[in-house]
């Protein structure tokens, strides 16, 4: 599999893009996301990437993270979801936000994304639940949140609580609050619900 290409890239036609990579070029679709993000042609350019083999071709999708590319895997394993869906949705949405929509459970955002309707939505943030932390952990770079509600989330989740009730007490807290106040404020909350 080709895991990740680093090349001077070439052309740019949205979806597309073509990255000479030693003298060969490879044509490969990236989410819009990462398509804002590239450098002007002719520059270097590194990309993530995930190999689609199917009867009829070969795709390469690329990704300006690691994150990005989890995110798409994950989308991959859902049934009824291909790699042209999974791309429009990490186009609508970056990961953190997919993450987001994930945890408040919010279907609107999804059928915003061109080719995702109702059940769809439905479905992606049903079996994205548990799986789509890991990815957006990835997708900062192993970065720490970037707010201290989602640390709050994740440890509600970890506790065993579900995402309805620890959405439920993230709500009521004080947003500037400290992640280990926010989680004893949130426990205290859900303990008197």
């Amino acid at each position: 599999m080709i895991g990740r290409i680093t090349g001077t890239l070439l052309e740019k036609h949205p979806p597309m893009v073509l990255v000479d990579v030693q003298g060969v070029a490879y044509e490969v679709d990236v989410p819009m996301s990462t398509f804002y993000n590239l450098p002007k042609t002719g520059e270097r350019v590194t990309l993530h990437t995930h190999l689609v083999v199917r009867e009829d071709a070969h795709l390469l999708f690329g990704f300006a993270t690691d994150g990005e590319r989890q995110a798409f895997r994950q989308l991959l394993k859902i049934s009824g979801v291909g790699a042209r869906t999974a791309l429009a949705v990490l186009s609508g949405l970056s990961v953190a936000d997919l993450q987001q929509a994930v945890a408040s459970q919010d279907t609107g955002r999804l059928t915003k994304v061109p080719g995702i309707g109702k059940k769809t939505a439905e479905r992606l943030l049903l079996e994205l639940r548990d799986k789509l932390s890991a990815a957006a952990a990835a997708a900062s770079g192993g970065a720490p949140a970037a707010s201290a509600g989602g640390d709050v989330l994740n440890a509600l989740l970890a506790l065993g609580y579900n995402e309805r009730e620890a959405s439920w007490a993230i709500k009521q807290l004080d947003a500037s609050l400290p992640v280990a106040d926010g989680i004893r404020q949130a426990l205290k909350l859900l303990s008197k619900s």
